[in-house]
């Protein structure tokens, strides 16, 4: 398998806390000032590892009148957006919004919109091209389920998906991308692919982003697992070279927990500057 590792900056890992349909914001305030004391007990550094949170919708405001007032190294990012700017989409949310509430990043294509909400590849794309529109990180979320991972060809489908997602980027926008690797039948099932299937589908997808852009590109990008994770298997996740960081679920509404996550953290792998 191919790593990028020689080159002059680093790839940040990245920690993220996906609350999904939990947590109102009485519940979300309480939350992440329970996690902003975990970390700081921890020893969390910032500078060397980015914790991120993303609430839902009702909540994303508190959160981030809690991280500014209040200073804390976290920062937050929607769950889902429209691939419209704005217009008669009722119920809709647009990256335009979420910027203005402070999100640095949002989820696309998690494996929840694509299999309960029926979204397409051509709709996913969509919504990466908004979050650049509005300078929002898109985190781009692949993988594959049960049945095509036991007919081994996970990678394939993986590769797809990636590929649909990123057409149209530019070589300015892909490497601020972000894409997370979620096997659909680890996430909340208690299965968790193991660090050395995190690495294979991490591994192709830089190498895939290399033939779509370029090798700059390619080691710039930030490529996360996601599935199961928990505090007792992060480590071992993360110190896998291609793997940039973890997308956290249900562990992440455990503020102790997320700390712990995010506190076992990887030596940070070097990749050409921006």
């Amino acid at each position: 398998m191919t790593t990028y590792t020689n080159s002059s900056s680093p790839r940040k890992p990245l920690i993220a806390g996906n609350w999904k349909m939990n947590m109102d914001h009485v519940q979300g305030a309480d939350l992440l000032q329970s996690l902003a004391e975990g970390l700081s007990e921890a020893n969390h550094d910032p500078q060397r590892v980015e914790v991120a949170v993303f609430p839902p919708l009702t909540t994303l405001s508190t959160v981030q009148a809690l991280i500014q007032d209040d200073g804390l190294d976290l920062v937050c990012g929607g769950q889902d957006l429209s691939p419209y700017d704005s217009g008669a989409y009722t119920g809709d949310t647009s990256a335009q919004f979420l910027a203005k509430l402070g999100c640095r990043y949002v989820l696309v294509g998690h494996s929840e919109r694509r299999t309960i909400h029926n979204e397409t590849d051509d709709v996913l794309n969509a919504k990466v091209r908004a979050a650049y529109r509005h300078s929002i990180v898109p985190v781009l979320c692949v993988g594959e389920g049960l049945e095509i991972r036991q007919a081994g060809t996970h990678v394939e489908h993986t590769l797809t998906q990636l590929r649909a997602g990123v057409e149209g980027l530019t070589e300015e926008q892909a490497p601020r991308l972000v894409v997370a690797y979620e096997p659909v039948w680890a996430i909340g099932t208690g299965e968790v692919a193991g660090p050395q299937d995190a690495q294979e589908m991490c591994a192709a997808i830089r190498a895939d982003l290399t033939e779509l852009f370029d090798a700059d590109v390619a080691a710039r990008a930030r490529l996360l697992y996601g599935g199961s994770v928990k505090a007792n298997n992060a480590a071992a996740i993360l110190n896998e070279p291609d793997v940039d960081g973890v997308l956290v679920g249900g562990a992440s509404l455990d503020s102790a927990e997320f700390a712990r996550i995010a506190c076992a953290e990887k030596p940070q792998t070097a990749a050409p500057a921006l």
